[in-house]
């Protein structure tokens, strides 16, 4: 069976001495020390009793040892199971539980929120090749038969309730080949790699996607619009990254009173998790001087499910075309109501096996044929091009007229003052209101009345939020995506609840 280690292996052999990983805290290895401390990772985990089939859950923020462990654990047969650090004792109680890890690796060296996990765990501080971590006691649980398994990631979801997304090896390779590929990714190429690689874009999208092209990667734990801008004016050529994360590096450029990225080696930049606004999509491609690629995907779909492939200029706002090998279609009898509007159904080799321990929540996300419902809602156009409406749990249903968010929050984001915006929907005498939250920058003297003047111009009276929420910050995923199911307990005083 192909490994995602073939994909390490394969670029060890070829350009052994190329940088391979540029940590945070200055530490550089090529793709041979990636090699030998991925090796080093294994050799502790067999130490320590780990067999094939095992989950090694590995509690990290971006740093090389991470990248590590990854590679250690699947060379082994393992699970690798990223956790971000940052996450509460609960949350990584829950995982733990569900999961029953062999062993719990925690990267101390990188990480306070690791360090702190690892006190409570009473872990024990390890130091070699791969650099310091420390080990959890193991938990004796059996072995899953499943080989092809290679990464069990857990989602958030909208909900806040976690899921073990079961992605196996060639779900990886693939994932991984078509993001270098779409990319043009080699070798001279230098990523940003701020994604978290315990979410499915980094992970896949990132690291992946940069082993198999021999590409380095220049990691950094958590987002700085400051950093990202020292980094685009030194090496970085590949910039994948979320909406929020333009939005506040322009932010952070206007601060400093610089409207466009000069002098800057980036050649390519993507943007996904959330539909682009055309006049947004136009400022943001004015920013940087090339194109901004738009994409489409889900952990449950390994990443990539769509993306974009066009010039700069043109006007193009939808997530763009299935990857090769992919297939999409719409089921207008699922959600949606007609108009070529309806649920978003994938198949192909980007599709995860199921989720861990939980064959009815599998059951229903995987239909017959291999489809998988992404409870998204959308349409083709013409073009064969994917247009993302919004979740269909998100759908607002206001006087009886079905109410898109992305469509009220591309409107809201067009106000210079806005950074980036959240559009919910909350029942009121027997009604869905619309109810929008807006990020503003430090400078803006903006009002909530200004705002609603200015979408009134811009939306049908049914659209307009009743109430726009200003705040100089939303909640968010360690990605920069906005937490929606948190924004009314973040605002309640705001909203008078």
């Amino acid at each position: 069976m192909e490994t995602i280690c073939g994909y390490l292996d394969d670029s060890i052999a070829r350009w052994p001495d190329a940088p391979a990983i540029r940590g945070a805290d200055g530490r550089r290895w090529t793709y041979r020390d990636l090699g030998d401390a991925a090796r080093a990772a294994e050799d502790m985990l067999k130490a320590e009793g780990t067999q094939p089939g095992d989950r090694v859950m590995i509690v990290a923020e971006n740093c090389a040892e991470a990248v590590a462990f990854l590679f250690g654990a699947t060379r082994l047969g393992a699970w690798a199971v990223p956790v971000n650090a940052r996450q509460t004792q609960g949350e990584i109680d829950r995982i733990i539980a569900h999961a029953e890890p062999r062993a719990v690796i925690l990267t101390t060296g990188a990480s306070n929120d690791a360090a702190t996990h690892a006190d409570r765990l009473n872990a024990r501080r390890v130091e070699d090749t791969f650099g310091q971590v420390a080990i959890a006691a193991t938990f004796a649980s059996a072995p899953e038969p499943d080989r092809a398994v290679a990464v069990l990631l857990y989602t958030t979801g909208t909900t806040g309730d976690p899921k073990g997304v079961m992605l196996t090896h060639a779900n990886l390779r693939f994932a991984g080949h078509a993001s270098a590929t779409l990319r043009g990714m080699s070798h001279d190429d230098t990523v940003y790699g701020v994604l978290p690689m315990t979410h499915v874009f980094g992970l896949a999208s990132m690291i992946i996607a940069a082993t198999y092209a021999g590409a380095t990667i220049r990691l950094e734990p958590r987002f700085s619009a400051e950093k990202l801008y020292r980094a685009l004016m030194d090496d970085v050529t590949i910039l994948p990254a979320v909406p929020q994360m333009h939005a506040l590096l322009m932010q952070y450029t206007s601060d400093q009173e610089l409207e466009r990225l000069t002098g800057s080696g980036l050649r390519y930049v993507s943007s996904g998790a959330a539909p682009l606004d055309p006049i947004w999509k136009k400022k943001a491609e004015s920013f940087y001087g090339i194109a901004l690629q738009n994409g489409y995907g889900m952990t449950e779909s390994t990443a990539g499910i769509c993306a974009t492939r066009h010039q700069k200029g043109d006007p193009d706002i939808s997530v763009g075309r299935p990857l090769d090998g992919v297939e999409v279609c719409i089921d207008e009898a699922a959600q949606g109501g007609g108009d070529g509007i309806g649920e978003v159904q994938t198949r192909g080799p980007h599709v995860m096996c199921g989720y861990y321990k939980a064959p009815g929540e599998t059951e229903k996300i995987l239909g017959e044929g291999g489809w998988l419902h992404t409870g998204d809602l959308g349409r083709i156009d013409g073009e064969g091009r994917l247009h993302i409406l919004g979740r269909s749990k998100e759908l607002i249903i206001h006087g009886g007229f079905n109410v898109y968010p992305p469509e009220v929050e591309a409107a809201l984001n067009d106000h210079p003052a806005v950074v980036q915006s959240a559009v919910i929907g909350q029942v009121a005498d027997g009604d869905e209101q619309v109810l929008a939250f807006v990020q503003v920058g430090e400078r803006a003297g903006v009002h909530e009345a200004e705002l609603k003047a200015y979408v009134a111009e811009r939306l049908a009276g049914y659209k307009r939020p009743s109430r726009i929420i200003i705040a100089r910050s939303l909640p968010a995923a360690p990605t920069g995506k906005i937490l929606k199911h948190r924004l009314l307990e973040c605002f309640k005083a705001e909203l008078g609840v």
